[in-house]
């Protein structure tokens, strides 16, 4: 969370929306992160097996999105030299 509260910051003072939207592509990972502790902080019910599908899913949206959120701030960064 600090992490994207930082990332969002400096976005913010520098006017940089590619910042903001790599903050933003970080959200499905710390999301999927805290399914994950959930579900073992519950001692790996059978009940909340769907957490670890959830917990998947919300991997696999989250490294997508942080890559095109990189390959979107490598592309403006690159326009600026």
């Amino acid at each position: 969370m600090l992490a994207i509260f930082l990332i969002s910051r400096c976005s913010a003072i520098n006017q940089n929306h590619a910042l903001f939207w790599l903050g933003l592509a970080m959200l499905p990972n710390l999301t999927s992160a805290m399914a994950a502790i959930t579900w073992h902080i519950f001692d790996n019910a059978e009940a909340l097996r769907g957490l670890v599908v959830l917990q998947a899913g919300l991997t696999m949206l989250g490294n997508c999105c942080l890559a095109v959120a990189a390959w979107n701030l490598q592309r403006l960064e690159g326009q600026k030299i």
